[in-house]
């Protein structure tokens, strides 16, 4: 691997002299002040000690997370890693320094300068230097999971400035890229001499985070003990977070045998994704004596997307109107009502629930409408003029809807003949929906919906397969149909790259699992992360949305605007909750133990 060269340039970088500061937001300026005590949403004075255990379905192979290769354990980046900046989730999108006491970046943010604490250390005491930080972004940048790529390939140049700074300069125009290079994990260079990086291993990375592995058995369970020694204790970002003696996560087979556990006493910490079962399922004797406490968390980030997402990588699902079609099969509020109780709303955007989604069935006015126009010839319909989710008759058999599929079927030359819908070569509209052993409300959904494909003439089949196969068969796109998940924020930037860009159409691991390849889209993003002001933003985020939602990619579910967490009533929360509810940053980082 030919290593950028780290050039130590004493003095100042005459070209590009900038701003320095103890933080960083992608639009005006952090909120928190230099001289901050706390992050707002902590208890600065939470106790130390006790334990949190957490139940996981399915099994790891690797103490990697950085690379393609194996299903890492649970909790190694969040607990032992550490990056040159931390972020604030009572904010949309501001950063302060971790690693780094500082971050200089000009107006135009055309290169950024990290200068590192002088106490940074990692778990084994050795400094952590700049070289460590270069060899990490590159070597995370050309050998990690490719989520790390698109970011790296914008770097020019990388310079060591100083004993403890290094400042890489961008050949792109994209005002996130500080804050992205400052999320970036730092690791030892030494440890990975003379080691391949990219291969699956059980060999634990030296971070520089507040806990260390303390023992793990593959498939079973991992524990990470507090560090004693860590470097990074008293640091004002740092205080009242990472309060626990003890993280574990114990591996069981599936979701169900999990809550099971956690009844038994087995785990102490469970959220639950079924508002039905939240009702119905928690009268075990625990909560009746109140030694297990049902917390209600509530949220403000986007709803983001779930459903059954189609491959448009397969010539079945390449047509909107059969993607719409399968849309209109969906019978939405069945589904809900079986599963949930009627109580979750359904998506109707990816940035639905929040400011930077568009309001359905309306038409772009204003910068939307710019931003949209010159591709207006390539967009399906209801991009510009406004798409609204099909509703049902709210009868099992879905009638209204399954007329409406059959005529747009039928357009794009789908009819039935002897009872199964075939198209002009005889051949029949079959297809596969993949899910992982033990997602047992995805299985339930699926023969559901199987049942109201049929109606339409469609063979379609649910196939369920272990967790390694499953990891290996959407990192590869070898499926038609399969649960999909993204989880989207207030400060959506590059990652939206690896979730709808055209790369991921052929090459694996990234997020964009429909196979989308839109110009447009890419255009919005590109359009986002140039954005001068908010509302320059909002507006590319907002076209971005229609783009997304007028595609028709994904089956739409449900979403929840809280998060519910049962728990040990040992285990406390602060009063104040972040911007994001229960996202990351949230549960163990600020949670503690008290008898």
């Amino acid at each position: 691997m030919a290593l950028l060269t780290a050039i130590w340039v004493s003095g100042a970088v005459a070209e590009s002299a900038g701003q320095t500061s103890h933080g960083i937001a992608m639009y005006g300026t952090p909120a928190l002040p230099p001289d901050f005590v706390s992050l707002p949403q902590v208890n600065p004075d939470a106790p130390k000690g006790g334990q949190i255990i957490f139940g996981e379905s399915g099994s790891f192979d690797s103490m990697n997370p950085f690379i393609l290769k194996g299903r890492a354990a649970a909790g190694i980046s969040a607990l032992t890693v550490e990056s040159l900046m931390g972020r604030n989730y009572d904010e949309p999108f501001a950063l302060y320094g971790l690693l780094a006491e500082s971050i200089t970046t000009d107006p135009d943010r055309s290169f950024v300068e990290f200068t590192l604490r002088e106490g940074a250390r990692f778990s084994d005491q050795s400094p952590v230097t700049v070289e460590d930080v270069i060899w990490s972004f590159e070597t995370l940048g050309t050998l990690g999971n490719p989520r790390y790529h698109a970011a790296w390939k914008k770097v020019s140049r990388v310079e060591q400035t100083g004993p403890r700074s290094v400042r890489f300069t961008f050949n792109t125009s994209d005002r996130e890229l500080p804050l992205i290079l400052g999320l970036r994990p730092v690791l030892q260079k030494a440890q990975w001499q003379g080691k391949a990086f990219d291969a699956s291993t059980l060999e634990v990375p030296i971070g520089s985070g507040p806990y260390v592995v303390a023992g793990f058995e593959p498939g079973r369970f991992v524990r990470y003990a507090r560090n004693p020694d860590w470097w990074g204790e008293d640091l004002p970002f740092n205080r009242g977070q990472h309060n626990f003696d003890e993280v574990r996560y114990d591996y069981f087979g599936d979701g169900g045998v999990v809550f099971e556990a956690f009844k038994g006493g087995l785990i102490s910490t469970w959220r639950e994704t079924n508002p039905a079962k939240w009702e119905s399922a928690y009268d075990f004797p625990d909560v009746a004596a109140g030694t297990v406490m049902k917390s209600v968390i509530p949220h403000h980030r986007p709803s983001g997307i779930e459903g059954f997402v189609m491959n448009t990588r397969k010539a079945l699902f390449q047509d909107w109107r059969v993607r719409e079609a399968l849309i209109l099969a969906f019978n939405f509020d069945l589904v809900n009502q079986t599963l949930n109780g009627g109580a979750n709303p359904r998506i109707q955007s990816y940035f639905g629930n929040s400011p930077l989604g568009y309001p359905p069935g309306t038409p772009a006015e204003g910068g939307v409408l710019a931003l949209l126009k010159p591709f207006a010839a390539d967009l399906p319909p209801g991009t510009i003029e406004g798409y609204t989710l099909p509703e049902g008759d709210g009868g099992a058999a879905n009638r209204k809807n399954i007329r409406a599929a059959t005529a747009l079927l039928e357009q794009a030359g789908w009819t039935v003949q002897d009872g199964a819908l075939k198209n002009a070569a005889g051949e029949p509209f079959a297809f596969e929906i993949l899910l992982p052993n033990g997602a047992n409300d995805m299985i339930g959904a699926a023969d559901i919906y199987v049942e109201g494909l049929k109606r339409l003439g469609i063979d379609a089949r649910v196939q369920t397969v272990d967790d390694a196969q499953y990891k290996q068969r959407t990192n590869d796109y070898s499926f038609d149909m399969t649960h999909y998940i993204r989880s989207l924020s207030l400060s959506p930037g590059n990652e939206q790259m690896l979730y709808w860009g055209s790369a991921g159409v052929t090459e694996p691991g990234t997020r964009n699992w429909m196979g989308m390849n839109s110009p447009a889209a890419e255009a919005m993003i590109n359009a986002m992360l140039n954005a001068p002001d908010q509302q320059g933003f909002i507006d590319a985020t907002q076209a971005l949305d229609r783009i997304l939602t007028a595609g028709r990619y994904v089956v739409p579910m449900w979403y929840s605007d809280v998060s519910r967490i049962a728990h040990r009533k040992e285990l406390k929360f602060p009063d104040r909750l972040p911007l994001y509810g229960d996202w990351l940053g949230f549960q163990p980082e600020v949670w503690w133990y008290e008898q």
